[in-house]
């Protein structure tokens, strides 16, 4: 499958997004945070019948690095704003982690926008301003540049968001960069922090809210999400992480094609 590379201007910044071009009903995938459109690659090419369209949210991938903005909603705008470009109509939108609460956002923000919803390892807002400080510290910690790939993952290590996160380096010429920084992620991660229930509890569409069995949520947490939707339902992926759709691929895709093909009138 071969994706095209686009960008749209969005309240001063750049946007950008990858497009895999295909006929069909379009599907919108939000990474996580310090994540990036490529990691998502796999899922799109698994989903061949429709039309998949991968955001680098701003702070991210080939988007604007340092925005001056970090608000929730201007990460909503810039969904919109890349829809709006893109699509006659209605979306299937998918997030995991910040990127499912972006996408929750946008559900709520533009109803009309949006058919049916997947949130992977995604809650109403949750975390404090010290978890994300060391957040931050980890992130700066990093001995930047990497010489080369092999450098970054004797560093990082090999597991599968690392490896995400090796795959996407930049090039530069004194070395290789990750495609985030560290001050926007604790921004970032700061608004996200805010609890949305209003929002969330104003979301008309089908909404599939994903688990992993070894993922950042109580059971509790959960629960309280689940019910709380209006059209929620809840699956569970077991032995997978937060990251479940890099470290339980299979059932992650199986998932999300079952889902993206109900018949679901609104």
């Amino acid at each position: 499958m071969t994706f095209s590379r686009r960008s749209v201007q969005s309240e001063g910044v750049t946007i950008s997004y990858l497009d895999s071009g295909l006929v069909g009903s379009t599907v919108v995938i939000l990474h996580g945070l310090a994540g990036s459109a490529t990691e998502f690659i796999p899922t799109a090419e698994s989903l061949s019948d429709f039309r998949v369209i991968l955001v680098d949210q701003r702070g991210h991938g080939h988007s604007t690095r340092v925005p001056a903005d970090t608000s929730r909603a201007a990460f909503v705008a810039d969904v919109v704003r890349v829809i709006e470009a893109e699509v006659d109509g209605a979306v299937a939108l998918v997030g995991q982690s910040m990127g499912a609460h972006t996408a929750m956002m946008v559900a709520a923000a533009r109803p009309d926008l949006v058919e049916r919803l997947v949130l992977l390892e995604s809650g109403a807002g949750s975390g404090n301003p010290a978890e994300n400080a060391t957040m931050g510290d980890h992130l700066r910690s990093w001995p930047l540049p990497f010489v080369d790939k092999t450098t970054a993952r004797e560093y990082l290590g090999n597991g599968p968001l690392e490896q995400a996160w090796i795959a996407d380096l930049e090039p530069r010429h004194e070395g290789l960069y990750p495609r985030f920084d560290p001050e926007v992620m604790v921004q970032t991660l700061d608004a996200v922090a805010v609890p949305r229930w209003t929002e969330w509890e104003s979301v008309s569409a089908p909404a599939l809210v994903v688990y992993a069995s070894g993922g950042i949520f109580s059971e509790e947490d959960k629960a309280e999400f689940v019910r709380r939707g209006q059209r929620a339902q809840l699956i569970e992926i077991p032995d997978a992480s937060h990251d479940a759709h890099l470290d339980a691929f299979d059932r992650w895709i199986e998932i999300l094609h079952a889902f993206l093909r109900q018949d679901q009138p609104r």
